[in-house]
């Protein structure tokens, strides 16, 4: 009889007390996981505004000045039609697959030369799509190395 009763399996209580366990471990464990990602967008908001800027200063090196804030971050992809025109377009563009990237949250990012800050400025809103912000909604600029 003794044999037959080991060979059961586990108690209600040995259950109750993984179940509890597990579920500590969960409260503890999943509030950390869900900010990840919105840490990620931003992460790669900032990675997109870099490769963004390294277009941008491949136009310069090639035409002498920046887009203008009329040409916008288009003449990345197409020869400008519009203000100055550039004197040696490379063709094919400026940035890999032929169009310029939303940001993270399906936005375009803000572009304006000469800026206020800056020989340009360039930015995402952030998660609000607005300008100004703190948190998850804080822009993400080329001026500020932390936002």
């Amino acid at each position: 009889m003794k044999g037959r009763r080991a060979e059961r399996g586990f108690t209600l209580i040995e259950l109750l007390v993984v179940i509890v366990i597990l579920g500590i471990l969960a409260g503890l464990i999943v509030p950390r996981i869900m900010g990840r990602p919105e840490e990620a967008r931003r992460a790669k908001a900032r990675i997109q505004l870099e490769s963004i800027e390294t277009a941008l200063k491949l136009y310069k090196l090639d035409n002498g000045v920046y887009p203008s804030t009329e040409q916008g971050l288009k003449a990345l992809v197409e020869a400008p039609a519009v203000g100055e025109l550039p004197k040696r377009w490379r063709d094919g563009g400026y940035l890999e697959k032929g169009r310029v990237p939303k940001d993270p949250w399906g936005n375009e990012f803000l572009y304006l030369s000469p800026g206020l800050r800056d020989e340009y400025d360039l930015l995402s809103c952030g998660a609000d799509g607005e300008q100004g912000g703190d948190g998850k909604d804080k822009d993400i600029t080329s001026w500020d190395e932390e936002s």
